[in-house]
């Protein structure tokens, strides 16, 4: 029998103590097998004694910055698999039972793999938003963080893991991991909060995240685009589509 191999949950956070407490409860649905990796900015709120109550790893990092959590909280991560997801996300129920036989199987080692994008609540322009992010993802090979993305810790290190990046850190590991692996589908969705969209609506914000990117492929720095979607030297919020 193919033995099961330990997953490690990564989450980066600041100040989410309003949304985080509803990742932990279904993640602990699985019980006991997970590694639960809290990787704060420097919270101000009750994120680390939610963390704590959780039974996750809380790994502090200063400064801020989600590349850098991410980095940091992996390289402390010890299951053979990483399961990266932002902490205002949300899982289905008896997601394990669709994650888990990946975990069991060499072929499944050799991709990288993501969740289908959903947003709550839904409205049509983010129904809309879904189906473009399930397009490029498919024929382009480029989810975005707030997909989660699930790896064997190997080809993690082979692509070099996340960059220490203010913005466009998942973007830049993307980009990397689809040289030497397939990104594919994981056949379930991850929800995120919609609390992006309320303000800007989507076409706008779309269009201003399409222009961030553009920007960053023609060669200025994540540190400068950081400054100007921030305004302001730190730049940790969650990033925008």
């Amino acid at each position: 029998m193919t033995r099961q191999a330990a997953l490690s949950v990564v989450i980066p956070c600041l100040n989410e103590a309003e949304r985080l407490p509803l990742l932990l409860a279904d993640l602990q649905c699985v019980g006991s097998g997970l590694e639960i990796l809290l990787a704060d900015g420097g919270s101000s709120d009750a994120t680390p004694e939610i963390a704590g109550l959780a039974g996750a790893h809380l790994i502090k990092i200063h400064p801020a910055g989600r590349g850098r959590q991410l980095r940091a909280a992996a390289a402390q991560a010890h299951g053979d698999w990483l399961l990266f997801l932002h902490a205002d996300s949300r899982l289905p129920l008896q997601w394990f039972r669709g994650v888990s036989p990946l975990l069991q199987t060499s072929a499944a080692a050799a991709n990288a793999w993501y969740f289908d994008f959903r947003i709550a609540p839904s409205t049509a322009s983010r129904r809309l938003l879904e189906q473009a992010v399930a397009l490029r993802s498919r024929w382009l090979q480029r989810p975005y963080g707030d997909q989660g993305l699930l790896l064997h810790r190997e080809l993690y290190h082979r692509c070099g893991g996340f960059a220490e990046l203010p913005l466009m850190e998942d973007l830049d590991l993307m980009e990397r991991l689809s040289r030497i692996a397939d990104l594919k589908r994981i056949g379930l969705p991850l929800t995120t909060d919609g609390r992006r969209w309320q303000d800007d609506g989507v076409l706008r914000r779309s269009w201003r995240n399409a222009r961030l990117r553009r920007r960053w492929k023609q060669g200025e720095s994540a540190e400068r685009l950081a400054e100007d979607y921030y305004g302001t030297q730190f730049a940790y919020q969650k990033p925008q589509r």
